[in-house]
C-alpha cells in the first residue's frame, strides 16, 4: 500500500516538472521571437521619448529659477509677434504656390530659451538652415524636421494624395532632398523678410544646410533666443517647422519691437481714405487778409487809447497777403464789391521755395 502510494507521488512529480519545462520552453520561444522582431522608428521615438504628448516638467531648483528668470519673455516684444502673424499668412499663400497643394500653416506657440537647450531638443533627424541677416549682422536657424521634409518631396516629386509621407531610416539624406529642403527653406526666408519688412528693411539670406545640431551653433548656449514653432499640413502629410532668433540678432530693432501694435501699416483700405479726403474737403478754416505788419515797443503798445491812429506802411494798391494760420498762401490787391471791401488774388506763393509763382 506504502508503495502504491510512493509511486503515485513520484509520477505527480514528474507531471509537474514537465510541465514546468514545457512552460519554460513557451517562453524562451517567445522571448526569441520578441528578441527577433526589428522594432520600427515609431516604436524606438516612444522609448526614447520622441513624440510623446507634454509630460510633466520635473521640480526645478531654487538656484535654477533664479538662473532661468533671466530670460526675456517674447511677450515684451509685442510688434515681434505681429511680425510672426503676418509671416503665417505669408506663407500660407506661398507654400500653397510652391507645391501646387493645399497647405496650411498654423502657429504651434511662441517661446523664449536658451540657444543651448533648444539645440539638445531638437528632434533628429531634421535639417538645420543657417541664415544671416545682413543689415542686422547676425545669423538665424530654420529648421525642418524629418515629417515635413519627406512630406515636401514626396508633393514636389509627385506623390499620390491621400498617403502618409514614408520615414526612411538609417541612411543620410540624398541631394535631391537636400536641394528641395534648401529651395523650402529659401521660400520661408524670403517670406519671413517680407514679414519684417513694415517694420524695418532687413533680408534673410540662406548660407547653409545641416544635418548636424553641433554644425550650426549661431550663438553661446546660454544666450536667449525666440523660437516660434509653425505647423505645415498638407492633407494628410505635414510636419513642424521652427525658425529661431537669438536676442541678439533681434537688438538692432528692439525699440522698434518693443512698440504697442497700432495697426498694420501694410495694405490700403480705398473706402477709408475716400471717406477720410472728403470729411477733410468740409473742415472749416479761417482765412486772413494781411495788409501790414508793426514791431512796436511794449511802452507805445501800452500807452495807445481810442482815437489814435496808427500809420500804415503800405501804399493804396499796394498788394495784401492771405494766409491761413501762419502759412502764407496768397497774395492779391484791396478793392470794392457792392458795398463790400474784396481781394482779388494775384498771385500764388510757392510754400516749398518761400517765394511767389
Amino acid at each position: 500500500m506504502s508503495g502504491t502510494g510512493e509511486e503515485d507521488l513520484a509520477a505527480a512529480w514528474g507531471a509537474a516538472l514537465e510541465e514546468d519545462v514545457a512552460a519554460a520552453g513557451a517562453a524562451a520561444s517567445s522571448t526569441t521571437a520578441d528578441a527577433a522582431r526589428v522594432l520600427n522608428q515609431a516604436e524606438i521615438d516612444s522609448l526614447l521619448g520622441f513624440g510623446a504628448g507634454p509630460t510633466r516638467e520635473a521640480e526645478e531648483s531654487g538656484i535654477q529659477k533664479i538662473i532661468s528668470s533671466g530670460l526675456v519673455s517674447y511677450e515684451r516684444l509685442p510688434m515681434l509677434e505681429i511680425v510672426f502673424d503676418r509671416l503665417v499668412r505669408l506663407l500660407s499663400t506661398t507654400l500653397r504656390n510652391f507645391t501646387s497643394d493645399n497647405v496650411d500653416v498654423s502657429i504651434d506657440g511662441i517661446v523664449s530659451l536658451r540657444f543651448g537647450d533648444y539645440l539638445n531638443s531638437v528632434p533628429l533627424p531634421a535639417m538645420l538652415g543657417v541664415t544671416r541677416a545682413d543689415e542686422w549682422d547676425n545669423y538665424g536657424l530654420a529648421v525642418v524636421d524629418s515629417a515635413l521634409i519627406y512630406s515636401v518631396v514626396d508633393v514636389l516629386l509627385g506623390g499620390r494624395r491621400g498617403t502618409a509621407a514614408m520615414r526612411i531610416e538609417g541612411r543620410p539624406y540624398t541631394t535631391i532632398e537636400r536641394t528641395l529642403v534648401e529651395r523650402l527653406v529659401n521660400v520661408v526666408l524670403d517670406d519671413l523678410t517680407s514679414a519684417f519688412e513694415p517694420l524695418c528693411p532687413v533680408h534673410f539670406k540662406f548660407e547653409r544646410l545641416e544635418v548636424n545640431p553641433r554644425f550650426a551653433v549661431i550663438s553661446r548656449p546660454a544666450n536667449a533666443c525666440v523660437l516660434v514653432r509653425l505647423r505645415v499640413d498638407m492633407e494628410d502629410r505635414g510636419g513642424k517647422l521652427e525658425i529661431l532668433l537669438p536676442y541678439a540678432t533681434l537688438e538692432p530693432v528692439r525699440e522698434l519691437l518693443l512698440q504697442q501694435f497700432m495697426g498694420e501699416k501694410f495694405g490700403r483700405d480705398s473706402i477709408w481714405e475716400t471717406h477720410l479726403a472728403e470729411e477733410l474737403r468740409h473742415t472749416d478754416i479761417g482765412l486772413d487778409v494781411v495788409l501790414d505788419e508793426q514791431i512796436m515797443p511794449l511802452s507805445a503798445v501800452l500807452n495807445l487809447k481810442v482815437g489814435d491812429r496808427i500809420s500804415l506802411g503800405v501804399a493804396p494798391g499796394a498788394p495784401v497777403s492771405l494766409r491761413c494760420g501762419e502759412v502764407p498762401l496768397f497774395e492779391g490787391e484791396m478793392g470794392r464789391k457792392g458795398q463790400r471791401l474784396a481781394v482779388r488774388i494775384d498771385k500764388e506763393i510757392d510754400r516749398r521755395k518761400g517765394a511767389s509763382s
